[in-house]
């Protein structure tokens, strides 16, 4: 590979180092597990790097594709995608659409480290397929067209995946939220 290659491919990738790391922390079950899916993540990323084109997204989310692909590979899950029917509550999928969005949560004021050890143990239960949609939305500030190019998947996947994983984080937390006197009523429809 070229130095201007390799030059440029550093430019691109190297400055979301960071947030590829978050979310390969929160994905995986140990540091040394997340520490190899970074380094295999940008290994593969660095080979296909003369096919990628820089688009309107840029390459937060083509190098979330690859982490995301290197979890299930990893995990033995590779190509495991539930269909929109399983995801979808179509009870309430409607109000969901027209709820307003909640508080934004920037990656750079968020602190892991310092949630509650329930909050945490809550989002390290839910399926794969719905914490990856909630951690790239709420904590990484991706849209739903960029969640849904990560995870190889429809919008309406991605926005089904957010109310699924929204409502169980709601449930799990219910007796949290009920002893802090946090509302609710947001998670219950």
């Amino acid at each position: 590979m070229s130095q201007p290659t390799v030059k440029r491919f550093e430019d691109v990738a190297m400055p979301h180092l960071d947030a590829v790391y978050r979310m390969a922390r929160r994905l995986a079950s140990s540091e040394a597990e997340a520490e190899d899916l970074v380094q295999e993540t940008y290994t593969r990323a660095l080979k296909g790097f003369g096919q990628f084109e820089l688009r309107e997204f840029g390459a937060k989310p083509w190098l979330f594709k690859i982490l995301h692909n290197q979890f299930y590979t990893h995990a033995g899950r590779s190509r495991r995608q539930p269909t929109l029917l399983d995801d979808v509550d179509f009870d309430n999928f409607t109000a969901e659409l027209d709820d307003a969005q909640l508080d934004d949560i920037s990656a750079d004021s968020f602190d892991w480290d310092s949630c509650d050890e329930e909050l945490k143990h809550a989002m390290e239960e839910l399926q794969p397929e719905y914490r990856t949609v909630l951690l790239l939305w709420a904590l990484e500030d991706l849209s739903y067209k960029e969640i849904a190019e990560v995870c190889r998947c429809a919008v309406g996947t991605v926005m089904s995946r957010l109310y699924r994983a929204r409502q169980l984080l709601g449930q799990k937390l219910s007796t949290y939220a009920q002893q802090r006197n946090l509302s609710t009523e947001r998670f219950k429809r």
